[in-house]
């Protein structure tokens, strides 16, 4: 990583956050209302304290680029919190932010990583729970670099990556990194270290990774679901939960991430790897409670939404309620 940081800072602002007025007299309704913008280089440890969520944009596509995909997801945060300003409330018992974006400067991919996850410490050591918005996925390398700082001086420190993914992101790094490298970097890195990292990869499609990949995921002792067995049906499902449940009981935490492109471009048209090939939000939502539930996940993040070849918004809405599930179902695990 980048010695000097080449990133920047944009603290919250408040016209991505605009919709519909209701009745004064039944209180705030709608997100855009209750909504509270922060600036994180002016919150002291006392301020942050009362916090329950905050979410932190990460406005970054070069690792889409190097990895020759669609260029356009820097624009996703902005797009997720135009169509999150909409959505009517239901979460009245809990203190949520909008802190702002870490920007990338000059095609410096690594250096807003780094300032990224110093962002994710900061909030993590103040037990906020971080939604991050991309960007691109070479963001979860920046995510998980800054929960490990937040919590790798404290006894529980075992944490598993759940990736819901029609890619592994498992590239070797070659050259300089990219949207694909993410979880071969994090992997590799604490390898190195003697720290064991548990990652699971939900829903990953065949014709979309190499046999190069699946043979680095079998060499590593990667769990992953295929797309074909992602279903909602109870059946699928509790398969899937058998299989997920020894991974969240010998670990502390749980580091969740949805790359859009995992979902059918019938619901996820604006992605920057589309494919009809998919999984459903339905079942997305289904198993998202279950890791809710475990109270075990420390961090959360979407990955990919690309706003210029969204269809009605649709893509965006749908990263939208997302957030707001995520928002009303997580329970602290710090």
């Amino acid at each position: 990583m980048s010695t000097t940081i080449n990133a920047e800072y944009n603290p919250a602002e408040r016209s991505f956050w605009e919709g519909r007025k209701s009745n004064p007299d039944m209180g705030n309704q709608y997100w855009h209302q209750q909504i509270e913008l922060v600036n994180l280089n002016q919150l002291t440890s006392a301020a942050l304290q009362p916090i329950d969520v905050a979410l932190l944009g990460y406005v970054c596509d070069e690792g889409v680029r190097r990895n020759r995909g669609r260029i356009g997801a820097h624009e996703g945060p902005k797009a997720i919190r135009e169509r999150l300003a909409k959505q009517p409330i239901h979460f009245d018992t809990k203190r949520v932010v909008d802190a702002g974006d870490i920007v990338c400067s000059d095609d410096d991919m690594e250096s807003c990583q780094q300032l990224f996850a110093r962002s994710i410490t900061q909030l993590l050591q103040q037990r906020v729970f971080p939604i991050a918005l991309g960007g691109g996925h070479d963001m979860s390398y920046g995510h998980f670099l800054g929960i490990w700082d937040a919590i790798k001086d404290t006894p529980k420190r075992r944490v598993a990556i759940i990736n819901f993914d029609a890619h592994f992101d498992l590239r070797p790094v070659e050259g300089r990194p990219n949207s694909g490298t993410p979880f071969n970097q994090v992997l590799t890195q604490f390898a190195a270290q003697g720290v064991t990292v548990d990652y699971f990869a939900i829903g990953i499609q065949q014709q979309s990774n190499t046999r190069e990949l699946f043979q680095i995921a079998r060499q590593r002792n990667i769990g992953y679901a295929i797309n074909y067995d992602c279903e909602s049906a109870s059946v699928e499902m509790e398969v899937l939960k058998a299989r997920l449940r020894p991974i969240v009981e010998r670990n502390d935490y749980l580091y969740v991430t949805i790359d859009m492109d995992g979902f059918s471009s019938a619901y996820a048209p604006g992605v920057s790897a589309p494919s009809p090939l998919g999984f459903t939000p339905y079942f997305v939502f289904k198993l998202l409670s279950y890791l809710l539930s475990t109270q075990k996940v420390i961090a959360f993040d979407i990955a990919e939404l690309n706003p210029s070849f969204d269809r009605d918004k649709h893509t965006a809405t749908l990263a939208a309620k997302i957030v707001d599930f995520v928002v009303m179902n997580h329970r602290p695990a710090l």
